[in-house]
């Protein structure tokens, strides 16, 4: 063996050689624990979308319930996760890590054993919590476990055991509901949670950052939540409470506005403003790919919300063949990721970001071509990859332009806040697009139950569960037909809109970046 020619050790050469074992295996312990960590967050933000349908059923939830499910965890996760970063630096990356898995866990549970929706949508923002503060963690702590030079390979593991797991969380998801219960998709990350929590108190180590970090930014915190908070509710409930919404959305406004004079004043803000200064006339890189995040996530987000209830309520899927049938879209983005990281440096940035979103776009646009009926594969299976294709030349350069236009001493702040920008998107997307897609649906319906021959109180009666979208349920196969096309219209619609604000990021990146560059100088 190799190690017979080597010299003999010394004391000094035998502690050297231990402290860098030790150090290899506390490293291995921080990827491992990272990766389940936040497969917790990826698996159960992909599942959940599946399990809506069935409890919608169970809980008796409207369109507004399911879409208070979905934004009760991202609107916390959204308004949290810079604060969560920062404060594993203050308190130690370690032990905030392991709060947020608990949370997590503890909320998972909350969610499972809910028995009625309102408590449903209150475990969710737990969930939302405890995401907020294990997400930046699991990367924080691969940061400070690795050398520069194996730090790059490692977060390269972690992403691509992340995107397997996204892959797996509808597919999952979907045979738990349909075999056992749509409270499985939230207890399957308890044994998840109690694997991270004795990885991480076995041989992770603990890190803060050097010397006296500043406090938690609590104001920004307070401020951007329960703004964010504000204008989701007027979103989602515009449909049901018009005065209330226009209130809350004025109240949103003002709290953003205080947000963003609190942030310039800030000793530690949690959006530092300065990132979005342009170095040249024009605008800013790191403006640009953020813009382009906000509209080509905000489309992606709202689309993925809807599809599935498409699929179950509509379309006849079950709930396991509704997640599987967007397994081509997350294996593309999978297998694709590295080569179109190559594509700045062989192309520049703006030549993929064009190209990428536009892709989007039409694949948008094909999603909306299916009416009722049809096989998967003649319907939505060319619309799944061409989507897929799209966001997989979209994703590296985006996130390689982020970096780069904010520097190498600025990228934890880069990436948190372009992170919070793609969560954010997709929270006001579903907000928003549920409200087109049911005022569509309600016109189209009420249009053509005038086309059925039904009595005027019958009528008034199916009209009055347009909160259930697709789920309304009749016996009459006419009106079961008129509800399916209202939905497949109120779809449709929304796939027009965003198939406009993926090309709004196309847009944006051939006006704002350079040509030969990664990004602006």
């Amino acid at each position: 063996m190799a190690t017979i020619a080597n010299p003999p050790c010394t004391t000094a050469t035998i502690a050297s050689a231990s402290a860098q074992r030790c150090a290899s295996r506390a490293a291995t312990w921080v990827l491992a624990a990272a990766i389940l960590g936040s497969s917790m967050a990826f698996i159960d933000g992909t599942a959940v979308s599946v399990a809506l349908p069935a409890l919608q059923v169970d809980l008796g939830a409207s369109i507004a319930g399911e879409q208070w499910v979905v934004e009760a965890y991202a609107l916390l996760l959204a308004a949290l996760v810079l604060t969560g970063g920062s404060l594993g630096d203050i308190y130690g990356r370690r032990r905030i890590f392991a709060v947020g898995v608990a949370v997590f866990a503890a909320a998972s549970a909350w969610c499972g054993l809910a028995p009625n929706l309102a408590q449903l949508i209150l475990a969710r923002g737990v969930q939302g919590v405890g995401a907020a503060l294990l997400v930046p963690g699991s990367l924080a702590l691969i940061s400070v476990a690795f050398l520069p030079a194996a730090r790059g390979r490692a977060i390269g593991t972690w992403s691509g055991f992340t995107s397997v797991t996204a892959a797996i969380g509808p597919v999952l998801g979907g045979w738990l509901v349909q075999h056992l219960s749509w409270r499985w998709v939230f207890f399957v990350n308890l044994p998840l949670a109690a694997a991270v929590l004795a990885l991480v108190f076995t041989g992770v180590p603990e890190s803060r950052a050097a010397g006296e970090p500043p406090r938690p930014d609590w104001p920004g915190s307070l401020l951007a939540s329960t703004g964010l908070g504000s204008i989701t509710f007027a979103l989602i409930e515009a449909h049901r409470h018009r005065l209330w919404a226009g209130l809350a959305g004025a109240a949103g406004i003002a709290l953003l506005t205080a947000f963003v004079l609190v942030e310039v004043r800030a000793a530690a803000p949690l959006l530092p403003l300065d990132l979005f200064h342009p170095r040249s006339p024009g605008m800013g890189a790191f403006s640009a790919a953020n813009l382009i995040t906000f509209f080509l996530y905000a489309g992606l987000g709202g689309v993925l919300f809807f599809f599935p209830l498409n699929l179950i309520q509509v379309q006849g899927y079950t709930a396991t063949a509704a997640g599987a049938a967007l397994l081509p879209f997350i294996l593309l983005m999978f297998l694709l990721s590295r080569w179109s990281g190559g594509l700045v440096q062989r192309y520049g940035a703006r030549a993929p970001l064009v190209a990428g979103p536009a892709i989007v776009a039409a694949g948008f646009l094909l999603f909306a071509q299916p009416g009722v009926g049809g096989t998967y594969w003649a319907t939505f299976f060319p619309a799944v990859v061409v989507l897929g294709l799209g966001m997989a030349i979209s994703v590296a350069p985006l996130t390689t332009t982020v970096m780069d236009a904010a520097g190498p001493e600025r990228a934890g702040a880069a990436s948190g806040v372009n992170n919070a920008v793609s969560r954010l998107a997709s929270l006001l997307a579903v907000a928003g697009l549920g409200w087109v897609l049911m005022e569509v649906f309600t016109r189209t319906l009420s249009a053509r139950l005038g086309l059925v021959p039904l009595s005027t109180a019958t009528r008034q009666a199916i009209l009055a569960q347009r909160d259930q979208l697709g789920a309304i349920a009749t016996g009459n196969p006419l009106v079961q037909a008129a509800v399916g096309a209202a939905f497949v219209s109120g779809f449709r619609a929304i796939l027009v809109i965003a198939a406009g604000l993926a090309l709004a990021s196309a847009l944006v990146a051939a006006l704002a970046l350079n040509a030969n560059a990664a990004h602006l100088r």
